[in-house]
């Protein structure tokens, strides 16, 4: 009896027709979440080489089809991952270190090397180990999905890099309204500064305002002073 069960249609996080042969115990189990919650330390599934047929019990190299009565692990096999699931048209990042699915991930604009060994910027545990969901930003970072939640609930950029995690457009359009509505005093009315937006790393000249400073390329308010205030008359 393996460790972990022996359904041939997987566990509660994956359905696959094959158990992982951990490296680190040497024990049987669906995946590597399911060894992680039942040991007190935790696979690497990098280093997964063998794998056990659900059906035939046969121990073999890990690959897609058992070698004895053809079996298929899974729809989806990653050799680098060891991943084995149904088809989600999933795909390995090279430049990420994981599989990601297609049509989640393609709006994403850059992706950040080997992310997934990066530990969360909020708790600073690791993700690629971890059984908490994992949430990726707009900008490629990734965090648990509850630190996510959690950072939310304070604000709205990224605690790497500073852009913004979410869409803030309709947000955006709601303090041009607040700004119109807020005059600065008379001393401030003509002041303009110079701001660095973290949104599209644009520089540009705004109106000095408390409420904030508009980017003039990208119209993004998450932006902070690059330079130091002066009156509109002084500009050349």
């Amino acid at each position: 009896m393996a460790a972990g069960g022996e359904e041939e249609e997987g566990c509660e996080h994956y359905r696959r027709g094959c158990l992982l042969r951990a490296p680190c115990c040497g024990k049987l189990y669906a995946c590597r979440l399911c060894h992680d919650g039942a040991e007190e330390h935790q696979l690497d599934r990098f280093s997964v080489a063998e794998v056990q047929c659900a059906r035939c019990r046969l121990l073999q190299k890990a690959q897609q089809r058992c070698e004895g009565c053809h079996n298929l692990f899974g729809e989806y096999y990653c050799g680098i991952c060891h991943l084995f699931d149904r088809d989600k048209q999933q795909y390995h990042c090279a430049e990420c270190g994981i599989c990601r699915i297609t049509f989640y991930f393609v709006s994403l604009r850059k992706c950040i090397e080997n992310v997934s060994r990066q530990d969360c910027p909020i708790c600073l545990e690791d993700i690629h180990t971890s059984r908490v969901g994992a949430h990726v930003l707009p900008c490629g970072h990734l965090l648990h999905r509850t630190c996510y939640e959690d950072m939310l609930k304070e604000g709205y950029r990224c605690p790497l890099c500073m852009r913004s995690a979410l869409d803030m457009t309709r947000y955006w359009r709601q303090l041009d309204d607040e700004v119109a509505l807020t005059p600065m005093p008379p001393e401030y009315q003509n002041m303009m500064v110079q701001i660095l937006c973290n949104d599209c790393n644009a520089r540009s000249t705004a109106q000095f305002h408390l409420l904030g400073m508009k980017c003039g390329n990208c119209d993004s308010y998450n932006t902070a002073q690059d330079g130091t205030c002066r009156l509109a008359a002084e500009e050349p």
